[in-house]
């Protein structure tokens, strides 16, 4: 893997991290997830 794919990869990440961490547990609840789990719905995503 590249250095430019390894970084976007890293940026995708972070991106949905945030993005997660930053809702309610209701509107994570909505989507059938927790806060327990956004690391790991965050790694999913990078491997899309």
């Amino acid at each position: 893997m590249n250095v430019a794919r390894s970084f976007n990869n890293w940026r995708k990440y972070r991106q949905t991290v945030t993005e997660l961490g930053r809702m309610s547990s209701r509107e994570l609840q909505d989507l059938g997830i927790n806060h327990a789990d956004i690391r790991s719905v965050a790694r999913a995503a990078v491997g899309r």
